[in-house]
């Protein structure tokens, strides 16, 4: 029996993450605003989508590869739970990166190659890099940079390559994802090492681990001061755009602190710790993207784009986020109906119930020959 049509949809809604879905297109728009002098609209409108459609597949193609880890750690996923089959999620991841491939070979064909180069990605760190510790780590980072400098690539008109200042912008998000993705393997460790997976909190601890991603996070934001300074020194409308990309940019290390803080503070992070951290980062990368797009194209721009984003992300991950990444707690037992009894003294003895003599059973009286004939009568 099929599951109901308002199931399915949830589930496939769920695989989305929708607290996460305008990130890669805010990262593709910022690689067209760093890298590319010029810019089509066909570009423009490329670079937010096909990176879209396809950290769309890599969520599906990401949980169709972990649906035996998930069934252990969180069977509440659509997959595991039984909402969405494990070859519908296949055929969306491979029918959105497909989508992604048609999109750029009709607005910008050679740059289909870096399409193939994300699929491919995706493929080896689902299925064979996730578990390998720092690399997994890298190469989700390094997914994210393809996506700035395919933004750049694509959104140039056909023929012309981007420019060398999206390379600063690109190791900034290579080594941002890196450490947030790590900082995501902090809520699975039992899962992980019941599964295998050899992940940096597994095999050298979660203190570890938490200093590797702040250092990380802390050159990441190094490559950020090198790209504010390009837009400084850069020409045209330099201090306007400056000055926004440059307090956007603040913003964010603020958000990163807030996020980091409490993982240093504190010894063996939990998962719930781990979660809220995360939760926060999701919020700070938009607000990081957009301070590229303002030292590309001013802050009001960025503004417009960043701040309904954020509010739809920050919303969705509040309803949403918890229930998709921890299983339900199990139900408390069923409190006892009726007055207590007398408390139990240990070791004192339980005297027997009393037992109520039972009544003589008393015969029935003679029924009389004329009633029992009026009984028979009735129907």
């Amino acid at each position: 029996m099929s599951a109901p049509a308002g199931a399915v949809l949830r589930a496939h809604l769920e695989t989305w993450r929708p607290y996460t879905l305008a990130y890669p297109g805010l990262v593709g728009l910022a690689g067209a605003a760093a890298g590319a002098d010029t810019t089509t609209a066909a570009g423009v409108f490329a670079a937010w989508l096909c990176p879209t459609l396809g950290w769309l597949g890599g969520h599906y193609l990401g949980d169709y590869f972990d649906r035996d880890l998930d069934a252990l750690g969180k069977p509440q996923r659509p997959i595991p739970s039984g909402r969405l089959s494990a070859r519908t999620a296949r055929a969306c991841g491979l029918g959105a990166v497909l989508a992604a491939a048609l999109v750029t070979l009709a607005v910008n064909w050679p740059v289909v190659a870096g399409v193939a180069l994300a699929l491919a990605g995706v493929v080896a760190y689902s299925r064979l890099l996730k578990g390998r510790g720092i690399l997994g780590n890298a190469v989700r980072g390094l997914l994210t940079a393809l996506a700035v400098v395919f933004g750049a690539a694509v959104a140039s008109p056909p023929g012309e390559p981007p420019s060398w200042r999206v390379l600063p912008v690109a190791l900034a998000f290579l080594l941002h994802d890196t450490a947030s993705n790590l900082v995501g393997t902090l809520r699975d460790v039992d899962g992980d090492r019941a599964g295998g997976y050899r992940t940096v909190p597994v095999v050298r601890g979660l203190d570890a681990a938490v200093r590797i991603a702040a250092l990380l996070y802390g050159a990441a934001l190094a490559a950020v001061a090198v790209h504010v300074y390009a837009v400084a020194y850069g020409g045209g409308d330099g201090a306007g755009r400056t000055v926004a990309c440059a307090a956007l940019a603040l913003v964010a290390a603020g958000a990163g602190v807030a996020a980091f803080r409490p993982l240093l503070r504190t010894a063996s992070p939990g998962a719930r710790l781990a979660l809220r951290a995360h939760e926060v980062l999701v919020g700070e990368r938009l607000v990081l993207a957009a301070a590229v797009v303002a030292g590309g194209w001013g802050g009001p721009r960025a503004l417009a784009v960043l701040l309904p984003l954020l509010a739809v992300s920050l919303v969705s991950q509040r309803r949403m986020r918890a229930r998709h990444e921890f299983p339900p707690e199990p139900a408390a037992p069923p409190e006892p109906v009726g007055p207590p009894g007398p408390a139990a003294v240990p070791g004192a003895a339980v005297a027997p119930a009393a037992v109520r003599p039972a009544s003589p059973v008393r015969p029935a009286p003679p029924v009389p020959a004329a009633s029992r004939n009026r009984r028979a009568e009735l129907p």
